[in-house]
């Protein structure tokens, strides 16, 4: 309600009288760093109120922020403004009056969808109204002077920061990104050393079950595959049987065919079952060349078991990398540790001494004392 009470004595001033919240939320409030386009700044250091107001009188939406009596955002929302979501609880938007990007972090992904809805909500209002207003220069063809009045009643929102004209958005926006957005509560990023020794642990566990998941998923592809090379195995040698039984039988007939044909007296049976013999054999070599075509099939399956067993060896050598890797984090956050609980006997000791050198010092200081009031004593008999 700190906002509320400011903004109420703005209005006693006279200077915003037309506007009334419609919306507030609390986030931690950012702006882009003006020298590099690409960092963020944070403007408030603490979750502050940030509210839409309605000016009813200009026809125009607002977003207005306030740390203590300093506005921090002041921004008139227009057609062309465009609120993004960088994460789940971080967004952002341009401001070509103020020559600025703002950033906001919020509590939750909710707070977030809230305000983005609110966003486009009174955007398209925005749209419509220019499109009215428009529409009504049109009509009356005479320029209308009641907006730079406006502008003119508001010390917190001068004619050369908001306005509800449509500019182009800034190019830091368009054309590159804040570098390091702020967290999930948009605070620093921690500089302890048990907060880096956290965040070391946090990342090797990460990566270890990543990985271990990765090897899981590979050992049960190579159990699959190696049950079914053994079964197309077996299916080669199965059918290289039959291939050979084919080929013999198909020889057996060929000489039988040839003995039908040394018989004359049966030439004409002969010649039936010749063709009836022919038809088969063309069969048998239509199978022979299908179980052909499948055996080639099962050697392409078995070049693609090789590789895939290649690529499970090489992630097998990324692991053993990484493990190492997590070994290399974990000595070094023992390290860390070890210099921390350093620190923490130094600090201990150090205030030892300054208390016994106080109880010392407090000593001197009675002894002083006394010694004041015997000398007192001593001039005071002489």
């Amino acid at each position: 309600m700190l906002i509320h009470h400011h903004y109420r004595r703005a209005l006693c001033k006279g200077s915003l009288t037309t506007e009334q919240p419609i919306f507030s939320t609390r986030a931690h409030v950012f702006q882009i760093d003006p020298n590099t386009k690409k960092n963020w700044v944070p403007t408030s250091k603490h979750a502050v109120t940030v509210s839409y107001f309605y000016d009813s009188t200009r026809n125009v939406y607002r977003i207005i922020s306030l740390d203590g009596s300093k506005a921090i955002i002041n921004s008139t929302i227009t057609p062309n403004m465009t609120f993004t979501k960088t994460s789940q609880k971080f967004g952002q938007w341009a401001d070509s009056r103020a020559n600025t990007v703002y950033g906001l972090g919020f509590s939750s992904e909710h707070h977030l969808s809230k305000f983005a809805e609110k966003f486009q909500e009174f955007k398209e209002a925005a749209r419509l109204a220019k499109e009215k207003s428009q529409e009504k220069m049109e009509l009356t063809s005479t320029p209308s002077q009641e907006s730079a009045g406006g502008d003119l009643q508001s010390p917190l929102t001068p004619e050369s920061i908001n306005g509800t004209d449509d500019e182009r958005t800034p190019d830091v926006t368009q054309n590159s990104e804040p570098r390091a957005e702020p967290t999930q509560n948009a605070l620093p990023f921690p500089h302890s050393a048990g907060d880096r020794t956290q965040a070391l642990s946090h990342a090797s566990s990460a990566i270890s079950k990543h990985w271990e998941a990765e090897l899981a998923t590979l050992k049960g592809n190579n159990a699959k595959l190696t049950a079914a090379l053994l079964e197309s195995t077996a299916n080669v040698k199965q059918w290289k049987q039959q291939l050979a039984a084919y080929q013999e039988e198909a020889e057996r007939l060929h000489k039988r065919v040839t003995e039908l044909e040394c018989v004359s007296s049966q030439a004409n049976a002969v010649h039936s079952h010749k063709t009836e013999l022919n038809q088969t054999v063309q069969e048998l070599e239509e199978t022979l060349k299908v179980k052909e075509e499948e055996i080639e099939r099962l050697k392409q399956e078995i070049d693609n078991a090789r590789e895939l067993q290649e690529q499970r060896d090489s992630l097998t050598q990324k692991l053993q990398e990484v493990e190492i890797r997590n070994k290399d984090l974990e000595g070094q956050l023992s390290d860390l540790e070890q210099r921390l609980e350093k620190s923490q006997n130094e600090q201990e000791a150090f205030r030892s001494n300054l208390k016994t050198l106080l109880e010392i010092l407090d000593g001197k200081i009675f002894e002083l004392t006394e010694l004041r009031d015997n000398l007192a004593k001593l001039l005071e008999c002489s």
